[in-house]
C-alpha cells in the first residue's frame, strides 16, 4: 500500500490552520480540483472533482475517521461502487498540525492507497500524481490561511 507525504510550513498558528482543515465545505478553497462539496455535515461529504481531461465532474464520498482537535484529522475515500473502485481498493488521507515556532504550523499531509488489480503496477504513475495533488493540496492550504492573516 503507497504511503506519500508531503510537508510544509505555513505562517499560521495550528488552530487559524485547523479551522480550514476541519470543514469539509472549505475543501473548495485549497483542495486541486474540487469545484463544490455538496451534503457535509460532521462525519461526511461529497467532492464534485473536475477531471484533468475536461470530461464530466465527478463525485467522490468521504467518512471522517478520526480528529484529534488541533492536532489530527483523517478521513477516507469511500471508493466502493464508485468510478474510483476499478483503481483502488483504499483511500485514507491524514492532516497532522504541529507548532513550528513564532506562531507557524508544520503540516503533514499524507494519503495511504490501496491499489487494485492491474492498476498496482502502475504504482510509480500513482505516486507521481499523489505526491502532485498534496503538493496543490498545500500550496493551496497556504495560500487560503494567508488570506485569512490579510483579511
Amino acid at each position: 500500500m503507497p504511503r506519500v507525504t508531503r510537508t510544509a510550513t505555513l505562517p499560521a498558528p495550528p488552530e487559524r490552520v485547523w479551522r480550514v482543515i476541519a470543514n469539509p465545505e472549505r475543501l473548495v478553497d485549497w483542495w486541486p480540483r474540487v469545484q463544490r462539496v455538496e451534503e457535509a455535515d460532521a462525519h461526511s461529504w461529497t467532492t464534485v472533482l473536475a477531471s484533468d481531461r475536461g470530461a464530466r465532474a465527478l463525485r467522490a464520498d468521504y467518512t471522517l475517521i478520526d480528529e484529534q482537535y488541533p492536532h489530527l484529522r483523517s478521513w477516507r475515500h469511500e471508493v466502493a461502487e464508485s468510478p474510483f473502485e476499478r483503481v483502488l481498493a483504499s483511500s485514507v488521507t491524514e492532516v497532522e498540525l504541529s507548532p513550528a515556532g513564532d506562531g507557524a504550523t508544520a503540516v503533514r499531509l499524507s494519503m495511504e492507497l490501496g491499489l487494485r488489480g492491474f492498476s498496482r503496477l502502475g504504482g510509480l504513475q500513482i505516486r507521481r500524481a499523489t505526491r502532485k495533488t498534496l503538493a496543490g493540496a498545500l500550496d493551496g492550504l497556504g495560500r487560503v490561511v494567508d488570506g485569512e492573516a490579510a483579511a
